[in-house]
This record gives C-alpha cells, sequence and structure tokens, in this order.
C-alpha cells in the first residue's frame, strides 16, 4: 500500500450563505449554513494554526469560509485569511454573492481593490438563460457581467471556468466569445464533478463525441491531459499514484466545542485515521476498474471522478455505511 503524506491542512467554517443553488455544488448548498459563528470559529482557527505550525512545520496549513465570500463584512474577513494564511486572500472566487447592480458592482470591486485582492474568477455555465438554471437564480448571469465589467474598470484581472455538460456545449463558442470580449484574462473549460450535488449531473456528462461542437480555439480551452474518456484512462498503466493529502477540518455547529477543548494535532490525527480506514475498505482503483470499468467508455472524467465512481457503486452494491471523507461540508480529505 502506498504511504499517503499529508502535506497541507486546511480549516473551514461554512458560515456564509450563498446566493445560488448551483446543480453542481460541491457543499450541497441547501439554505443553511454548517459552521459556527465567524468570531469563534477565527479564534479556534489562529490556536489550531499555531500547534500545527508548531508540530508540523513543514505542512501547508491555511483558513477558509464559505458557502460564498459575501461576508457582511468583506474587508475586515479579507484581511483575516490573509493573516491567516489562506490564498484567497488574493484570489477571490466570485460565485454565489447578493445580486448588485450596477453602482453596487463598482462599490464591491473597489472594495476588493483597497482590500488587496489580486485576482477574480467567475463561473458561467452557457448563455443567460441556461445559466440562471443551473445556478438556480434568475439575473445571475446578468450580475456575473455586471462584475466583470466593474472589475475591468477597477483593474482587478479576472478569469472564468465554464463547466461542459451535454446541455451547454452547443453554445460554448458563443460563450467563450462574450467572455473573452468581457476581457477575461484566462478561460478554462472542464467538465463538472461528480461529488455533492454533481452526482446529479451523471446522465448528462459529457463524451467524447460531444467535443465536435467546440471550435478548434473552444476545444483548446479544455485540458485533455486532465479531461480524459474512461476508456483513455483505463489505458494508462497506472492512473491514480495518489501520494499526498489535503486534510480537511470543518468546524461546524455540532464539533465546535468539541474542537474547542482539543489540541489541533489530536484532530487532526483522527481524521487522517478516517482517511485511511475509508480507502482501506475498497479495492484499488486497478481492481474496481476491472469490476466497474468500460474500457470502451466515451464518458469524460477528471481521473479523481472515475475512482469516485466506482467507490460509489461499489459501496452501492455491499451496503457500505463508511464515514465519507470525501464530502467536503464535514472534516475529511482530499487526496492527490
Amino acid at each position: 500500500m502506498k504511504q499517503i503524506q499529508t502535506t497541507s491542512i486546511l480549516l473551514q467554517n461554512l458560515c456564509v450563505p450563498c446566493w445560488n443553488h448551483c446543480r453542481y455544488c460541491l457543499l450541497s448548498w441547501n439554505g443553511t449554513t454548517l459552521g459556527t459563528q465567524w468570531d469563534r470559529g477565527v479564534s479556534l482557527a489562529e490556536r489550531y494554526i499555531r500547534e500545527l505550525k508548531a508540530a508540523r512545520p513543514d505542512t501547508d496549513v491555511s483558513f477558509s469560509f464559505g458557502y460564498s465570500m459575501e461576508h457582511p463584512d468583506l474587508k475586515n474577513a479579507i484581511q483575516t485569511l490573509r493573516r491567516l494564511g489562506s490564498p484567497t486572500a488574493d484570489y477571490l472566487q466570485c460565485d454565489g454573492m447578493a445580486m448588485r447592480d450596477e453602482a453596487g458592482c463598482r462599490a464591491l470591486m473597489h472594495e476588493l481593490k483597497e482590500a488587496g485582492i489580486q485576482a477574480l474568477n467567475f463561473t458561467v455555465y452557457g448563455r443567460a438563460a441556461d445559466h440562471d438554471r443551473f445556478a438556480g437564480r434568475s439575473g445571475d448571469y446578468d450580475l456575473l457581467f455586471r462584475m466583470m465589467r466593474a472589475a475591468s474598470d477597477t483593474g482587478i484581472p479576472f478569469s472564468t471556468g465554464v463547466p461542459l455538460t451535454k446541455e451547454n456545449v452547443g453554445t460554448t463558442d458563443e460563450l467563450v466569445r462574450a467572455l473573452q470580449e468581457a476581457g477575461n484574462r484566462k478561460i478554462m473549460l472542464f467538465i463538472p464533478h461528480g461529488e455533492g450535488r454533481g452526482r446529479a449531473l451523471e446522465p448528462i456528462r459529457l463524451e467524447a463525441g460531444d467535443l465536435s461542437a467546440l471550435s478548434p480555439d473552444s476545444l483548446r480551452l479544455l485540458n485533455r491531459e486532465i479531461y480524459r474518456t474512461e476508456a483513455e484512462w483505463l489505458q494508462l498503466p497506472n492512473p491514480v499514484p495518489d501520494t499526498r493529502r489535503m486534510i480537511l477540518v470543518s468546524f461546524r455547529a455540532e464539533n465546535v466545542e468539541s474542537c474547542e477543548k482539543r489540541d489541533a494535532v489530536s484532530v487532526v490525527e483522527e481524521i487522517e485515521a478516517l482517511d485511511e480506514a475509508y480507502y482501506a475498505a475498497f479495492p484499488s482503483f486497478e481492481a474496481l476498474a476491472r469490476e466497474y470499468g468500460d474500457r470502451h467508455g466515451t464518458r469524460l472524467y477528471r481521473i479523481r471522478d472515475l475512482f469516485h465512481h466506482y467507490r460509489t457503486l461499489y459501496a452501492a452494491e455491499r451496503s457500505l455505511m463508511l464515514y465519507d471523507v470525501t464530502d467536503e461540508r464535514q472534516s475529511g480529505s482530499r487526496r492527490y
């Protein structure tokens, strides 16, 4: 068995609402925040970071919050993120923000500029009607483009990710042109994951033949080294060489008191044990592929998603009841 090394630890507090209800939400947002109070989470994170840096000086430790960045005191929140070592203090994800008019978007961008934000990222599913259905909110497409215009006027560079499915691939060229005209620094096409609410997208997962709907220029925006067909992955000799993991410590309303009474190292060690128990319950990727794999499969996956797909089938057939370390609403892990 491969030795898995913990290379980073993320402390998370899901205490801020999201204004969208996206169809592939990794965190399965349902309108209820799962985190603890902001100040309580920050205080706990400060102590955990001190303890973990002392005990594991070679491990990256940082803090984040969600479900969206729509914090009621955003400038102070960004300063806190920067103090606690979060990369989102410089690179802000702008999905699920509150509705704003042109003036409100300009005010937001000036606030972000003053807070030291270096770049922004947006997610756009398709043209207006398609995007709004996917995001679960009317007017969200127009909001994103208002924020892009305001960011451009303010001098904050931005990029956009476009999740591809059978539903929107036919209009993606048109969307890419609109995003380019809006001033995007980088546009990335990607295949939505199958975790959280993303499991509902499996019936519309993109297949290799669907790529013919994209122009050569748009197709180049999809990294085919990362997104391959099932058949392509199964032809590789060792497609899942995971040797590292990120440990996620989620401060939630029901566990924060326990976390406050414990030292950070013991909490992380407990989650590492949960990670090892979870993966030990499954055969290797190669064994799962022999049982469930389609050697001629044309659906496009990231290798992590294909492995997750096989584990889901295996667990369902055997009625396995496991603590799911891949559920990023709770404490767990991400292997890579």
